[in-house]
């Protein structure tokens, strides 16, 4: 697998894992239930109530997806040091953020009714493990881009062989036109800078 391809595929990784993150984030991941009210009352909670951590990192984690692509040797092993730490972020707070206490104590928070009852149960839906799911894919990616990420081209590097490439013979590296003080030598010798070299006397 050619460098510019492993990039392309982790980059790919990357914006997996970034947006099942942010995908999961507005999804209703727990409810909770107060049997006892006054009247039966559910309050539903989104990634975003119980915290909204992972999905903040989804966005950091989409911004190094950029990173990936204008970055290059060190920073860009550094781009994948923290896509990595992003992704275990999300994981974990994916999975602490369903605890029962922590989703009671946010239903309370959102609701007096939740904070008054005495009788409480609580349902958790699979929309965590899409986040955990997304976190662990952008760890991956954070590890491939440590690992390999080096050897990557730039987005620079055709640019950069353009500049390098040989210099047709018979011609400077740097050509009259561009350089004004040449330029100037060549009208004050009387030369056309109109007329091609084959025409100039």
């Amino acid at each position: 697998m050619t460098p510019a391809r492993e990039r392309g595929l982790t980059a790919l990784l990357c914006a997996a894992g970034a947006g099942l993150a942010l995908l999961a984030a507005g999804r209703p991941w727990a409810t909770v239930r107060a049997g006892d009210a006054i009247t039966p009352f559910a309050q539903e909670l989104t990634g975003r109530d119980l915290g909204g951590v992972a999905g903040a990192l989804g966005w950091a984690g989409l911004a190094g997806l950029a990173a990936l692509f204008a970055t290059s040797g060190r920073v860009r092993s550094a781009v994948g040091v923290l896509l990595a730490l992003f992704g275990v972020g999300i994981a974990y707070t994916s999975a602490s953020s369903v605890r029962q206490e922590h989703v009671v104590s946010t239903a309370g928070e959102e609701s007096a009714l939740i904070r008054l009852a005495r009788d409480t149960s609580t349902d958790v839906s699979l929309w965590w493990t899409v986040s955990l799911a997304g976190g662990v894919l952008l760890a991956a990616a954070g590890l491939v881009t440590v690992l390999r990420g080096a050897r990557w081209p730039g987005m620079s590097a055709r640019y950069e062989r353009a500049r390098g490439a040989a210099v047709p013979a018979g011609r400077s590296r740097t050509a009259p036109d561009d350089d004004p003080s040449s330029l100037w030598k060549s009208l004050d010798q009387g030369d056309d800078p109109t007329l091609g070299d084959d025409r100039r006397p």
